[in-house]
């Protein structure tokens, strides 16, 4: 006989969220929302699920193996439910607005589902707050995302976040500089590199060994890797790339000098469809990623069929959750049936939680702490319980 499961009991990688988690998130959005709205960034809200090949394509490639699929009845076209939100703002970018004045900014806020949970996030459905900032190509953008995120960040209370900054395309554009293209090798380099292993790169021929030993020395404070990254010999495609990064951090520097930064030029995981300066944030206080983001291209509707430069940011409210401050308990107070409506609003306008009664009863104080109340209110007088 097949037993059946306790109804409390969930999918790995699901859970419900409770009182007063679940407010407490739910404000933390907003609040976060409302930071890059200060910013001029405009809220959109796509739906959660999409035909699948326009969700899983391009970019959309990258979370194609965490998408869940399904039939759709009506259209009879496969569907995917959104693994991650960004691909959903590009689309909107292109095809809802192609005409608008860029660049172009834009929020949002929603869940996702993936297929598989993760060492470092284990749950498969979770919050995501995010932006775009869509049809520039100075290093001014990038610095505006990374500054508004991490001011974003800090006002909800969370300390010490610092900066991880990226550059993805390099290692490629090096690659193909010393004519290492088969794919099984740069599989091999990138995996090497990743796991910062510089005994196996003196294995590679001399010219790469020594670029990237070079660079894997790079690896640290921003303003010193820099200086080690301007003192290697790098193919003209790549210095650009350099450049440009450099140019980002040196207005960071200006406008947040007291901001904490590191750099990691031959980092690639997890940053497949960027095309520029990548940036994940960071807590001591948590283990996991605040959040991360960068540059890439839209394909398929600028002009001439050109690719549109974008780069953006997204926020994951599940650790941002585990690093600030519990949430402060609120006033409760319990109001009697003969409480007038108007005192009751006058309560709650000042910032108390008020529950009122629904029958009568002999003992208030003991029926106001049962509720969770630290106050009662008779006569028109709140007293302690």
């Amino acid at each position: 006989m097949k037993k059946t499961a306790h109804p409390a009991l969930l999918p790995a990688g699901l859970a419900d969220v409770l009182p007063p988690n679940a407010m407490q998130e739910a404000k933390a959005t907003e609040d976060l929302i409302h930071s890059f709205a200060t910013c001029g960034y405009e809220r959109v809200k796509p739906p959660l699920i999409e035909f699948e090949d326009t969700l899983t394509s391009g970019s959309g490639a990258a979370t194609a193996d965490q998408s869940f699929r399904l039939m759709d009845p009506v259209s009879q076209r496969m569907l995917a439910v959104r693994a991650d939100m960004t691909i959903q703002i590009a689309r909107i970018a292109t095809t809802r607005f192609p005409d608008a004045p860029r660049p172009l900014r834009l929020s949002y806020a929603g869940q996702v589902l993936r297929v598989k949970g993760s060492t470092l996030r284990p749950e498969r459905q979770f919050a995501q707050v995010g932006a775009e900032l869509i049809g520039s190509v100075l290093p001014a953008a990038d610095a505006e995302v990374i500054l508004m995120a991490h001011q974003a960040i800090t006002n909800l209370g969370i300390e010490d976040v610092s900066i991880d900054l990226g550059l993805p395309t390099l290692v490629p554009a090096i690659c193909e500089h010393l004519g290492i293209t088969k794919s099984s090798d740069v599989q091999h380099l990138r995996t090497i590199l990743n796991q910062k292993d510089a005994s196996a790169i003196n294995r590679f021929s001399e010219p790469a060994a020594q670029v990237f030993g070079q660079l894997l020395n790079a690896v640290g404070s921003a303003t010193d890797a820099l200086r080690v990254i301007k003192g290697t010999s790098l193919p003209l495609p790549a210095l650009r790339q350099c450049e440009h990064l450099e140019a980002v951090v040196s207005i960071l520097r200006k406008k947040a000098a007291d901001i904490t930064l590191t750099l990691d030029p031959v980092e690639i995981r997890g940053y497949e469809y960027h095309s520029g300066v990548t940036f994940t944030l960071f807590s001591p206080k948590v283990r996991g990623e605040l959040g991360r983001g960068g540059r890439y291209q839209l394909s398929g509707y600028a002009e001439a069929g050109e690719q549109e430069e974008a780069t953006g940011v997204t926020l994951f409210v599940d650790t941002i959750m585990r690093s600030i401050p519990a949430p402060v308990p609120t006033r409760r107070l319990f109001a009697l049936l003969e409480t007038p409506a108007r005192e009751i609003a006058n309560y709650r306008a000042e910032g108390w939680v008020v529950i009122e009664a629904l029958a009568d009863h002999s003992d208030p104080a003991a029926e106001a702490r049962r509720l969770g109340c630290s106050h009662v209110i008779q006569n028109s007088a709140i007293k302690n319980v």
